[in-house]
């Protein structure tokens, strides 16, 4: 890790830090591409669905976007998530204080990206965005964290991927 302390201080928008959270109870950090990102829009649905659930099992999920909050609440609502903790990165910072890095080309643009945009678009009806909202080419990561310590993680090797959630949580669910 870059700087703990970065990660540390967050502030998410309950008005609490990341650690302070992660006290509380698990938090599943969920680092977002941008908002205009098929692969960004398929992970809010895939959480919106399982949120409810992973609450359940004592897991707190708090996402992590490049957006100003208006726009941002905005998809999060679209995605059925209205009440997620969040924070805002425009400038990608925690980003990088996780090591998440900038894409390459084929991790961006790559054959297998085209391949899972067409399934995720045409066969199962995420939509495309119109407009990138955020940097472009900064990659996505999942983060799981308890008291303070990383428990475990998943950093995309390919804009495309699509982390298992639930594998995640395991080390930490009630």
């Amino acid at each position: 890790m870059q700087n703990v302390q970065t990660y540390k201080s967050a502030q998410t928008s309950k008005g609490r830090t990341l650690l302070e959270a992660s006290f509380d109870k698990p938090v599943m950090l969920v680092f977002l591409r941008h908002f205009g990102c098929v692969f960004c829009r398929e992970a809010m649905n895939d959480i919106g669905k399982k949120k409810n659930e992973w609450e359940a099992k004592n897991i707190n999920v708090v996402l992590v976007h490049m957006s100003d909050n208006e726009t941002a609440e905005k998809y999060f609502i679209k995605y059925g998530i209205p009440k997620i903790e969040y924070v805002s990165n425009p400038s990608c910072s925690l980003y990088a204080s996780f090591e998440l890095t900038k894409g390459s080309a084929s991790q961006l643009f790559g054959l297998k990206n085209w391949i899972r945009g067409f399934e995720a678009t045409v066969i199962k009806g995420t939509p495309l965005g119109l407009r990138q909202i955020g940097d472009g080419f900064q990659m996505p990561g999942v983060f799981l964290i308890s008291k303070g310590e990383i428990m475990d993680s998943y950093i995309h090797a390919s804009a495309s991927d699509r982390p298992d959630y639930e594998r995640l949580i395991s080390c930490c669910a009630a």
